[in-house]
């Protein structure tokens, strides 16, 4: 019974349709209305199929394809072959150039064959209308959606061509084991463009969309063969091909090569793909809005950055990144041969001291993507990591010392707060070079100390560390005391002042973000601040060579290169840092376990060293 009145409702609505659209000229006025109808209701300005994007390491290659939602890469008709468009109309719509959306004749084929069974086996599309079902509708089989299919159909022919509408079906139709378009589907199986396959390759995949599950090529290979062939003879009654091209075609082998989806370096990728929800929200307002924003309208701020970014990621763009494959992969394998003790975790981060770009990031020994990434997730305490940049480069700039000025490292107590040197030693007066190199404490408490808190920290401030706040200034942060401490990329990037004669801009990873054509969408543009002079800066890189030469970090040291940094190490010998530089590279390292606890036991092994100096090497 459903059936029948599904039957008549066609039987009369379609006659009335077709009437409307082929009016006569003295009826045009009420097919204009028609018309104004149909552009009211059903608003099609332009179509968008949702792309592939990509991100690109520094030297091009691409290193994660992100399909959100789907895997598509767009073909214009001019990328399509003829023979495919052939294929395609043979087999799906033969009556494609002549008919205005839908086929009167096929539909009524379609519905004596579905009152026969009294079930919807049929359903007559057109190209033109799968392609509507595909981009506006769903694939549910009833009445009511093929009237909807028809209507959107009868609009599509009305706003674009047919070698437009062919170009989007082609593009929009699914290949299964989620390749949208003939392009997806070509490098899914084939690892080729479409360009490159043969006749018989691509009437082997034209054979797909008929029915995606049925004709997977994947796990009914078989199925897939046989309907190509039909198609090919298809081809041949229709006088499109010759009988020995067909058999030609017919008998070609047909072996697929599965390509697997790109997606490398998780350590890094992970890290961009946050990046770019920082670029975006800062370029697109967001970032100002939130900063003044209660803590509803945040939540609502941050679902409508959500929302933008997966739109972007939609349209199809290329996230272009500084990556070094090479150096990525040092930092990956160092990690992994210098750590193999239960629970002890570790971090790296290089940065290019020229571009301030982000070179290599991993964040831990066997990082799967979206674990927590230890680079730019984890904050620690920093040691005497921070002494550079709370205490020296403070205290150097405004007093202008030298390197062999006096400085008291017995016993210091203010206020109740009586901080110690490693194993409680005192030293008397000792210099600054050799205060810092061997990494005494409490000349460094002593020093901030003398320039005032406030100092030390109005300084400190100009580096972003998100979770430093007012409640951290205090003499205890002079040696690392802060209640969340930094990253290991916090603490990396801010170190790059040492390289860059006093100058600090945040590294990043992101160079740029173009759409598929290579417009460009999104770049950083943040400036660079002074914060030291150069005559400060010169005498920190000199001590931190010492160090290197003679001090805490020996193990760090390279032959016939510079290499200088600061080691620190945590109350308790929970963490172990050491962020250093060289001629090129800021390179930072951290090693702790996720659940705080004493690494004593493999102190004298000096693993952060030893990474550093792995990835540095060469």
């Amino acid at each position: 019974m459903r059936t029948w009145t599904g039957f008549f409702i066609i039987l009369f609505l379609l006659p009335i349709f077709v009437v409307l659209v082929f009016a006569t000229s003295s009826e045009t006025q009420k097919v204009q209305g028609f018309h104004e109808v149909l552009d009211e209701n059903l608003q099609i300005k332009e179509i968008r199929l949702p792309l592939t994007s990509y991100i690109k390491a520094g030297n091009g290659q691409v290193i994660s394809e992100i399909h959100q939602p789907v895997n598509r890469v767009y073909l214009s008709s001019g990328g399509i072959s003829s023979f495919l468009k052939d294929v395609f109309i043979t087999a799906e719509d033969q009556h494609f150039y002549e008919h205005a959306g839908f086929d009167i004749a096929a539909i009524g084929r379609a519905l004596a064959i579905n009152i026969q069974s009294d079930d919807i086996e049929q359903g007559a599309s057109t190209i033109t209308q799968q392609l509507a079902r595909n981009v506006f509708l769903t694939h549910e089989q009833s009445y009511n959606r093929k009237l909807s299919e028809i209507l959107y159909a009868y609009e599509l022919e009305r706003k674009f061509s047919k070698e437009k509408i062919l170009e989007l079906y082609i593009n929009a139709i699914y290949f299964q084991n989620g390749a949208y378009g003939i392009e997806a589907a070509s490098r899914l199986y084939f690892q080729k463009s479409a360009a490159d396959l043969s006749k018989a390759q691509l009437a082997f995949l034209a054979a797909i969309p008929n029915n995606p599950s049925f004709y997977d090529p994947v796990k009914h290979f078989d199925r897939t063969k046989k309907r190509q062939v039909r198609l090919i003879d298809q081809l041949k009654e229709e006088n499109l091909l010759s009988l020995e091209e067909a058999e030609t075609i017919k008998s070609e082998s047909i072996s697929l090569q599965m390509k697997q989806r790109i997606d490398l370096y998780p350590d890094y990728v992970t890290y961009v793909e946050a990046e770019l929800r920082e670029l975006i929200s800062q370029k697109e307002g967001y970032h100002e809005k939130v900063s003044i924003a209660d803590e509803q309208k945040k939540d609502e701020l941050d679902t409508q950055l959500d929302e933008r970014i997966a739109s972007l990621m939609e349209q199809g763009v290329i996230i272009e990144t500084a990556l070094n494959p090479a150096l990525q992969e040092k930092a990956k394998s160092s990690l992994q041969k210098r750590l193999p003790y239960k629970d002890v975790e570790g971090a790296a981060a290089v940065i290019d001291n020229d571009t301030l770009e982000i070179s290599a990031l991993a964040g831990g020994k066997n990082y799967h993507k979206y674990d927590f990434n230890r680079a730019f997730q984890a904050y620690r305490q920093p040691g005497s990591a921070i002494k550079p940049l709370l205490v020296y480069a403070p205290y150097i700039e405004r007093t202008n010392a030298s390197l062999q000025d006096q400085i008291n490292a017995g016993a210091f107590c203010r206020n109740g707060y009586c901080p110690q040197n490693y194993g409680g030693a005192r030293y008397g007066m000792v210099s600054l070079e050799r205060a810092f190199i061997h990494s005494y404490n409490t000349p460094a408490v002593r020093l901030l100390d003398s320039i005032g808190i406030e100092i030390g920290f109005k300084d400190l401030s100009q580096f972003r560390f998100k979770m430093v706040s007012k409640k951290d200034r205090g003499l205890s942060a002079a040696v690392g005391g802060f209640s969340y401490g930094m990253t290991p990329l916090e603490l990396t990037s801010a170190y790059t002042v040492f390289a860059n004669e006093g100058y600090y801009r945040p590294a990043r990873a992101i160079r740029k973000v173009t759409n598929l054509e290579g417009e460009l969408l999104y770049s950083w543009d943040d400036p660079s601040v002074q914060i030291w002079s150069n005559r400060t800066t010169d005498k920190l890189r000199q001590l931190m060579a010492k160090t290197v030469q003679s001090g805490t970090a020996r193990k760090a040291i390279l032959p016939n290169r510079y290499a200088g940094g600061k080691t620190g190490t945590t109350n308790g010998y929970k963490d172990y840092w050491f962020i250093g530089l060289t001629g090129q590279y800021t390179a930072g390292v951290w090693i702790g376990k996720d659940d705080p606890g004493s690494l004593v036991s493999i102190q004298s092994q000096a693993p952060q060293l030893l990474i550093w100096k792995d990835m540095m090497a060469d």
